[in-house]
């Protein structure tokens, strides 16, 4: 493959730096090219640029290793610019939750759908229209693939306020895959799944054996009726309501319904969705770090850490440049047409190709219509809470909460929208104008 030019920021992060570094350089295709880390966070970026270092070197990589703290000394000359960014992510996304649940409103996750996903999106969205502009100044031709939730408003926004191209990435469509593989017994490598609809809220439209081309959806709808209830009630209960199955499994599903909870018995609890373990996230967060740092010294074996994430954003990045007109199970992209029922330009999760013409969705007809007006609403809430998150807008603000399925009460949504804006006011800049 020819040399290329990557620059991922939010590599500073114990979690996704990491990652995605180890996705880079445990890919062959990817030797003589050029990786430029950037993260504000000057320490941590000093740490996991030592340890990109210490992969380069002891993999075999032959990759040049950059870091920045000024992500425009490293956007010059880049083709793909990754991204993954959030600021105090754990203790703003308890705040997400807290608040709505003070008004009654009870939300599974609260960070891709619910209230809290509008004060998620309003704080990361103006972040990534600053480096956007940096690149249509920098590198106006690069590629933006993106990690940072609710992926379909960070989309959204770049799409429609920018010029530069877009592409949302997440692995659950292998939560498909492990439902289908569980309740059908059959190895998931011998599957094949279409999926479609909005992230974290796509629907399976097809089910095939790889190695026979057989259909499996009437065998998987018989045998997912018997299996065991405690298993992703929530989407069998959404499969036999609305006749296709949700592949992205209960826990990402209920953000973006209102039919989760019961308040006469077990309060969150009527699917048995667990709640985010923020306590947990951040203790984990620095384990991770102290690992990281003695990584980046020297000590103990990298292939006991690192192996690669399985995330798509590098098979993606290396299918463009070498055009080899690759199929993706899962990218979010502006629609085309890709899903005849839904709005043209908005975010949709489609199957793709890849090719040097970058990334372009499968076409796959219409969603079930019952399942599309689902969609729709996300996509109205989704088009209102951008438009507040680029433009500090209130109104459309409060419109995006009011419409939020979670809500049914506008007093109440006056009062999360006005708590949000106290408590994030101070990475929510563009509401105090």
């Amino acid at each position: 493959m020819r040399p290329t030019k990557v620059v991922v920021i939010g590599a500073g992060s114990a979690s996704f730096g990491p990652g995605i570094i180890s996705d880079i350089l445990l890919n062959p295709e990817m030797k003589g090219s050029t990786l430029a880390l950037v993260d504000k966070n000057e320490q941590g970026l000093e740490l996991i640029a030592k340890l990109a270092g210490r992969m380069n070197r002891e993999w075999g990589s032959g990759l040049k290793i950059q870091a920045h703290a000024d992500r425009k000394k490293a956007l010059r000359g880049a083709e793909f610019v990754i991204i993954s960014i959030a600021v105090e992510r754990e203790v703003r996304w308890r705040l997400d939750w807290e608040i709505p649940n003070k008004y009654g409103v009870r939300q599974p996750l609260g960070e891709n759908g619910g209230p809290g996903a509008f004060a998620h999106g309003a704080r990361n969205i103006p972040m990534i229209i600053d480096i956007c502009r940096d690149m249509e100044k920098l590198c106006p031709d690069a590629w933006l693939f993106n990690f940072t939730n609710p992926v379909p408003r960070v989309a959204l926004a770049v799409s429609r306020y920018t010029n530069i191209k877009v592409c949302g990435f997440c692995h659950q469509i292998g939560a498909a895959y492990r439902q289908v593989s569980v309740v059908l017994d059959i190895d998931r490598a011998d599957l094949d799944i279409k999926a479609a609809g909005l992230n974290h809220f796509t629907w399976i439209l097809d089910i095939r054996r790889k190695s026979t081309g057989e259909d499996l959806y009437p065998a998987f709808r018989a045998a997912v009726e018997k299996y065991d209830p405690g298993y992703h009630p929530l989407s069998r209960e959404m499969f036999r309501a609305f006749g296709i199955y949700p592949a992205p499994g209960d826990g990402h599903m209920a953000e973006y319904l209102q039919w989760t909870h019961d308040l006469k018995t077990k309060p969150w609890k009527k699917y048995d969705l667990d709640l985010y373990d923020w306590d947990g996230a951040m203790k984990g967060r620095d384990e991770m770090w102290l690992r990281i740092a003695d990584h980046a010294r020297g000590k103990g074996r990298l292939e006991d850490h690192y192996h690669g994430t399985g995330e798509r954003a590098i098979p993606v990045l290396t299918a463009m440049v070498q055009n080899k007109n690759s199929f993706e199970d899962a990218v979010n992209l502006p629609n085309e047409g890709y899903i005849e029922n839904l709005p043209d330009e908005s975010i949709v999760e489609v199957p793709g190709v890849v090719s040097g013409m970058g990334v372009r969705g499968m076409g796959v007809g219409c969603l079930p219509e019952p399942v599309a007006e689902l969609c729709r609403r996300q996509l109205t809430v989704t088009d209102l809470a951008v438009h507040a998150a680029v433009t500090g807008d209130k109104q459309a603000a409060l419109q995006a909460i009011l419409l939020d399925p979670m809500v049914n009460d506008i007093d109440a949504a006056k009062g999360i929208l006005r708590e949000f804006l106290e408590v994030h006011g101070d990475l929510m800049p563009q509401f105090a104008k």
